[in-house]
C-alpha cells in the first residue's frame, strides 16, 4: 500500500452510497487518504436524498457526479469497497476488495436514508482507523 492509500467506492449507479461514503472518507480522512468513486452504470445526477442526508451531516456532496467505472481506477487502488455492484468490479491482483452489504437509496425518502448514511459513516471511520491507524482524529 502506498503511503497515501487511495480507496475507491463503486457502486451501480454512483448517485447514492458510493458518494456519501467517497463525502465521509474525504471529510473525516482529512487528506489521509485519497478517495475515488464511481458505478458500473452510473446515474445521470446524485440521489437528491442522499445530498440532503449528507447535507444534515454538514458534508456537502453536490460538487460531485456520478462517474463510470474504469479498469484504471481500480487498478490504481490500494482497496476498492464495492456496494451492491456485483460482479462487474474488476479484479486485480495486489488490491483489497471488501463488499459491504449495504440497502440502495434509490428510490427513497430522507428520512430511509439517514440509518444508510449514518451505517456508512461508521464503516468510513473504522476504515480511516484501519488503513491510517496513528492518525490524530479531528
Amino acid at each position: 500500500m502506498s503511503e497515501t492509500p487511495t480507496v475507491l467506492f463503486v457502486c451501480v449507479h454512483n448517485a447514492g452510497r458510493s458518494q456519501m461514503a467517497a463525502g465521509f472518507l474525504t471529510h473525516l480522512a482529512n487528506g489521509a487518504i485519497e478517495v475515488r468513486s464511481a458505478g458500473s452504470a452510473p446515474a445521470d445526477t446524485l440521489n437528491p436524498a442522499a445530498v440532503e442526508a449528507m447535507s444534515e451531516a454538514g458534508i456537502d456532496i453536490t460538487t460531485q457526479a456520478p462517474k463510470i467505472l474504469t479498469s484504471d481506477a481500480v487498478q490504481a487502488s490500494d482497496v476498492v469497497i464495492t456496494m451492491g455492484c456485483g460482479d462487474t468490479c474488476p479484479v486485480f491482483p495486489g488490491v483489497s476488495y471488501r463488499d459491504w452489504d449495504l440497502p440502495d437509496p434509490a428510490g427513497k425518502d430522507v428520512e430511509a436514508v439517514r440509518p444508510i448514511r449514518d451505517e456508512i459513516r461508521a464503516r468510513v471511520e473504522a476504515l480511516i482507523s484501519e488503513l491510517v491507524p496513528n492518525r490524530a482524529r479531528p
